[in-house]
């Protein structure tokens, strides 16, 4: 295994961290907005944020990480990605800067149906699909020049949709073991049918991936039917998993298999496209550093990583001991 292999791998580590943690963070922010015209809507709102408050800017830090590991170990794909998706790119950071003031803005605010919750119910919104769309452009090897085709094409809509269900499943289902910890099992079953519903549609979405890709990305759809397809198929399966065991109540076990159906997903499709990086020419091979900047970089990761990942861990203990505090009360 090589060195720019080993970046790669980090690469996919670090998108999954994000998708899983700033995800769910998202998916959340569409749910606050649901909120909105719930009877249990303070109640939902205060789950909401409870489980948001203490970790939701640092789930940015594998945000940061990606960029960081793309940019030093894979410049040239890096460089590409940038230029072919400067526009979608750019309105995801715009819509992360927005979501983040108008969280804070919003909880100052005396009226909690401020314009300031439903920015960050929009750009809670707009954000993961602009994200989803670069993914579909990327996983198709369009990243090709700045052209609106390379991320305005069904893969790219369809990735862009999906990740967006997939983000607001996440959130259901978390936020239905939380409520249930701090409210009782009433504010539960209110997630619960949101997740099970949710699930349902993001299945069905699921189930017209096939045809859209393979009419719009034949190159894609036999990677990921060939190569990719036992990850694919473990996704679907850890899906419909995940809704048995929600309609069960099983909360701790539906968290695993939900995280699973969309971690496996995303490595599903990376094993497809492998060894390209968003462009037909770009390989891990061609498009990696000098194994002595991969090296630096890997030397770099490591170190920081023995501050990074206590800190984290501390955090999320803290955040646990807050919820275990606030659940006594």
């Amino acid at each position: 295994m090589t060195l720019a292999t080993v970046m790669l791998l980090l690469l996919l580590t670090g998108a999954t961290c994000y998708l899983l943690l700033g995800g769910a963070d998202f998916g959340a922010g569409l749910w606050h907005l649901a909120a909105r015209w719930s009877r249990h809507r303070r109640a939902e709102q205060e789950v909401i944020e409870h489980a948001m408050g203490p970790v939701w800017e640092t789930n940015h830090v594998w945000l940061i990480f990606i960029l960081v590991v793309a940019w030093t170990s894979f410049p040239l794909a890096f460089a590409a990605v940038s230029e072919a998706y400067w526009v979608p790119l750019g309105i995801a950071a715009l819509g992360i800067i927005a979501r983040g003031a108008a969280f804070a803005f919003r909880k100052a605010a005396d009226d909690p149906r401020s314009a300031y919750a439903l920015v960050f119910a929009v750009s809670s919104v707009v954000t993961p699909y602009c994200l989803g769309a670069v993914a579909g452009g990327i996983a198709a090897q369009r990243a090709t020049g700045a052209d609106l085709a390379n991320w305005w094409n069904p893969t790219s809509v369809y990735a862009g949709l999906l990740l967006v269900g997939a983000c607001a499943y996440l959130a259901a289902v978390y936020l239905t073991a939380d409520a249930r910890r701090s409210h009782g099992p009433e504010l539960a079953a209110v997630f619960r049918r949101r997740a099970l519903v949710t699930g349902v549609v993001v299945g069905a979405l699921a189930l017209a991936g096939p045809g859209v890709v393979r009419a719009d990305a034949p190159a894609l759809y036999a990677a990921l039917t060939g190569r990719g397809g036992w990850l694919i198929a473990t996704s679907a399966t850890c899906g419909a998993l995940s809704l048995v065991l929600l309609w069960l109540r099983r909360y701790a076990l539906v968290r695993i298999a939900a995280a699973l159906t969309v971690a496996t997903l995303l490595w599903g499709s990376a094993v497809a496209t492998y060894p390209h990086l968003g462009h037909p020419d770009l390989t891990v091979a061609t498009a990696g550093a000098n194994p002595i900047v991969l090296a630096a970089v890997l030397v770099a990761l490591g170190l920081g990583a023995l501050i990074l990942v206590p800190s984290l861990a501390w955090l999320y203990r803290l955040f646990q001991g807050s919820a275990a505090g606030h659940e006594q009360a």
